[in-house]
């Protein structure tokens, strides 16, 4: 049983209002090639506008394309994470322009060694399975920027990878260090490592960018998430259910255009609207809309037979305090329950306003916490203990028993930062609050063993061809 808050009926208002929607306004499409492919599968384009206009039969056949499910591989290939397979994945923030060092200090400009920290911090958590970035790198020019973080990352992680392709040009160069990774291309299509985000500009609008650097990935056959973050009363109709429609319209338009680059490519459902502020005019990462969008719009890609990417897990706020743990718990939780695939991105300071490792650490708990609120019960007549009470018989305690002590460890949940001590025993080791266990959690993480190095070989081949592409890109 999973957490809704649509009916079927309104699912399939919402559903039938996002066909609406397509036929009637249609997408804008910057990209020629695209524009042709679309008129052949039967969209009625209008060229010179770069506009499309999508009917439901080319909708639907897209949809009856698309994979449904997959799994990303890391650098170890034990190191998995399954989509559409019942599992849930969780990913720290694939970059941020601004990082923190210091809670409640200045903001500065990311860099490449925060790139490698941020992916040995998240390398060395249980709970995150696809590793961030977390570091957009400033000092490197943006044109090969996306390689120099790829191979940073595999340099720091053995897990699978939360990654932004840039363009086309860089992405072509990506591609060949994903066959380098895995030895061959049949290899590096059979393992895939990461993903692209195809993100429609809202109000229906596509990257010429985001469109044409699938013509890359596809020659892996690459998975690919789509993901609009159209905001309600910015980008999006000022209501909840006018701004799930237009997302649902974009996400649809988006797995149209996938599946004409290459038909059975599988599809992550992106439904990550958000509310906007209109007293603060910033984005709401974590307001009581987006519980109620991560739940609904997990129900519409359950609905389609997709996996589903939630934001959710995030806050509004700037350090790890209440509000953070309020937001993020609450968020997550439900959306967890809904049945979404992969949440994220983890580790982000605020909305989009910087990245922070000591975030990341509050986020690492609640997850922890969240994922043991979900997890499978055991009812065995063991599990139930009543010859254990029987022969106790009333009054007395359990404590001593041998059940206990066969069943303690892996029926109670145990807390890596929240506390529960005596009042006095918090006290005299310095009555530390979360935001100074997330500190300390955090320089723990940075301390940690690095992962097992790449082979001298590989490591050298990467570095020619990030060298490859600053010589052509550049």
């Amino acid at each position: 049983m999973f957490a809704t808050v649509l009916t079927e009926a309104q699912i399939e208002r919402l559903h039938a209002a996002s066909l609406c929607i397509l036929k009637r306004v249609g997408v804008l499409v910057p990209h020629p090639e695209m524009l042709c492919r679309l008129e052949s599968a039967g969209a009625r384009v209008d060229h010179a506008g770069q506009r499309a206009y999508l009917g439901e039969e080319l909708v639907m056949g897209a949809l009856g394309q698309a994979g449904r499910q997959f799994t990303l591989y890391g650098r170890d290939l034990a190191n998995t994470a399954r989509f559409g397979q019942g599992q849930r994945n969780y990913n720290t923030s694939a970059g941020q322009a601004m990082w923190v060092d210091r809670i409640g200090g200045p903001r500065r400009y990311a860099s490449l060694d925060d790139v490698a920290a941020a992916t040995r911090a998240a390398n060395s958590l249980d709970s995150i399975n696809l590793v961030g970035a977390m570091a957009d790198p400033q000092e490197v020019p943006v044109r090969v920027r996306c390689l120099e973080v790829l191979a940073t990352q595999l340099r720091n992680t053995t897990k699978p990878m939360h990654f932004w392709f840039h363009d086309r040009p860089s992405a072509r160069f990506a591609v060949e260090m994903l066959i380098a990774l895995r030895g061959d291309a049949e290899r590096a299509a059979a393992y895939p490592l990461c993903y692209p985000l195809l993100e429609p500009i809202s109000p229906l609008r596509f990257p010429h960018h985001g469109i044409d650097l699938l013509f890359e990935t596809s020659r892996l056959g690459l998975p690919v998430a789509v993901g609009p973050m159209a905001q309600m009363g910015l980008s999006a109709p000022a209501t909840v259910a006018g701004t799930m429609a237009q997302e649902n319209a974009e996400v649809l338009a988006g797995i149209c255009l996938v599946q004409l680059v290459r038909p059975g490519v599988p599809v992550c459902y992106g439904g990550i609207c958000h509310a906007f502020d209109m007293r603060t005019t910033q984005l709401i990462f974590a307001g009581p809309e987006q519980a109620i969008f991560s739940v609904a719009m997990t129900q519409m890609g359950r609905h389609y037979g997709l996996p589903v990417y939630a934001n959710a897990g995030l806050t509004d706020a700037k350090c790890p305090d209440a509000q953070a743990g309020l937001e993020a718990g609450i968020t997550l939780v439900l959306a967890a329950a809904a049945g979404a695939d992969v949440f994220g991105h983890m580790g982000i300071c605020g909305v989009d306003q910087a990245a922070s490792l000591d975030l990341l650490m509050l986020q690492d708990e609640i997850i922890r916490y969240v994922e043991s609120t979900l997890r499978e019960l055991d009812f065995s007549d063991d599990a139930l203990g009543l010859d254990v009470l029987e022969a106790l018989g009333p009054g007395g305690t359990l404590i001593d028993t041998p059940h206990t002590a066969a069943h303690f460890r892996k029926e109670l949940w145990m807390p890596g930062l929240l506390d529960r001590r005596f009042f006095q025993a918090w006290q005299d080791a310095g009555a530390q609050d979360t935001a100074e266990r997330c500190r300390l959690r955090k320089e723990q993480c940075l301390l940690a063993a690095p992962p097992e190095p790449l082979p001298a070989d590989l490591a050298a081949t990467l570095d020619e061809i990030v060298a490859a592409a600053r010589r052509e890109l550049l």
